[in-house]
Parts: structure tokens; C-alpha cells; sequence
């Protein structure tokens, strides 16, 4: 997967808390092994106003024009609760966010968005009302995401955030947990040859 460095790119303002991962992707939709084609079931039963998920929902807000490929998602408290579920993550990014910005986050959907290379932001809650009200009074308000430098700008405001080393080289270089391990093959095969065979 190829790696993030920066992002200029529209947002869309979804403040709800407590947003679970079956509200992003519905159990009845965990049916593939691939990352792709998830997209389409993202946030299926407010999406839709339909079982079927054939006529969408015209108030919902990803149904909104003025927000159409938006690539920064700005969301609420406690953003992906609920089930380990990586499918959740899968099909955010499927459907195009590559930066979700939330007050705070499920620590497993927090793991699994950085797996993914999709980029989560924690900032401060009033930072993100404020981002929010800006995006909805004028929807071509573009955000720009600096992972090297740590910030969120939207003009002349800059909001700095933190990130744990190993996440932001991961992201960075667009390694997942298993490059990451694959990176400390060469120590894992010294370890593995001091096992005694008995115990092989």
C-alpha cells in the first residue's frame, strides 16, 4: 500500500457520538475477505431508505452534493465502538476518506484505521465544532493534513495533534502489522535458531 504524506481535500462534518461499526458497515454486509467493494454499505441504514439499499436517503448527509468526494471525514465522540469489525474500516476508505478526525476513538477501530492507512486525527472537540460550522456555512472549505508535521490547517488556523511514533512511520512509509513484523525477520529467524529442537 502506498504510504500518506499530506492531504488538501474537502471534509464532511458528521458530529455524531458513539458511532459503532455496525452503523458503518451492517453485519449483513461482512461477507468478503477483500478490502474493496464496501463502499457502497457504508453507513447503510441511515444511507439508505430502503432495506434493500436501492434509494438513498436524500437528508443524509453523505447524500448531500455539497459534500460529494469528500476525503476527510469529521466525526464525533468515541467514532467506531462496537465490534473489532475491520470491515468498518474497509469500507470508509473504499468509499474515499483518507483522514477521519474524531475527539476520540474506539482503541480497535483506532488500530484497524491505522492498518488500513486510513489517518485518525484527535483534536479537541470545540476545534472540531468549529471545523465544522466552517465546512457547513461554506462546503468548499478544504482542510490540509500534514501527518510529517502533525497539523490540521484550514486557513490561517493551525491545530497540532499527536500520534504515536510507529503509527506515523507506519502511515508514512504505508507499512501494516505485518510489514511491520516482516521489517524484524532477519531478528525472528536468529531468536527461532536458538529454540531447542525438542521444544520445535
Amino acid at each position: 500500500m502506498s504510504g500518506f504524506s499530506v492531504l488538501h481535500a474537502n471534509a464532511l462534518p458528521f458530529l455524531k457520538a458513539n458511532v459503532d461499526t455496525d452503523q458503518l458497515l451492517p453485519k449483513q454486509f461482512l461477507t468478503g475477505v477483500t478490502r474493496t467493494g464496501y463502499g457502497k454499505h457504508l453507513f447503510h441504514d441511515w444511507r439508505y431508505s430502503d432495506a434493500q439499499g436501492t434509494q438513498l436517503a436524500a437528508d443524509f448527509i453523505l447524500n448531500l452534493p455539497q459534500y460529494k468526494g469528500a476525503e476527510i471525514l469529521l466525526a464525533g465522540e468515541n467514532f467506531g465502538c462496537g465490534s473489532s469489525r475491520e470491515h468498518a474500516p474497509w469500507a470508509l476508505a473504499d468509499f474515499g476518506f483518507k483522514v477521519i478526525i474524531a475527539p476520540s476513538f474506539a482503541d480497535i477501530f483506532y488500530a484497524n484505521c491505522i492498518n488500513n492507512l486510513i489517518v485518525p486525527i484527535v483534536l479537541n472537540k470545540d476545534d472540531i465544532k468549529y471545523l465544522a460550522q466552517m465546512i457547513e456555512a461554506k462546503p468548499d472549505t478544504q482542510l490540509h493534513v500534514d501527518l510529517p508535521a502533525q497539523a490540521v490547517t484550514e486557513g490561517d488556523n493551525t491545530y497540532p495533534f499527536t500520534i504515536e511514533k510507529h503509527h506515523k512511520e507506519n502511515l508514512i512509509s504505508g507499512r501494516d502489522m505485518i510489514d511491520q513484523s516482516l521489517i524484524l525477520s532477519s531478528l525472528i529467524v536468529e531468536h527461532e535458531d536458538t529454540i531447542p529442537s525438542w521444544l520445535a
